[in-house]
């Protein structure tokens, strides 16, 4: 239950930085520090989306 949990916050913070990446990408300039922190927050964002659906994927759930 507890990895399930990890892996539920995992993919919101995951979703977040997709969003940032997305909301800088439309609205930002066109100056090197606006697509460093684009690339940054898309790359992060794929990472833990991705780590976080694992955890979700492969946890199983153990009846109590």
């Amino acid at each position: 239950m507890e990895k399930r949990i990890i892996g539920i916050i995992l993919t919101l913070l995951g979703v977040t930085g997709l969003v940032m990446a997305g909301y800088n990408f439309m609205n930002a300039g066109s100056g090197i520090h606006n697509v460093k922190s684009i690339i940054m927050y898309g790359i992060l964002g794929l990472l833990f989306f991705g780590a976080g659906i694992g955890l979700i994927r492969n946890t199983s759930d153990k009846a109590t």
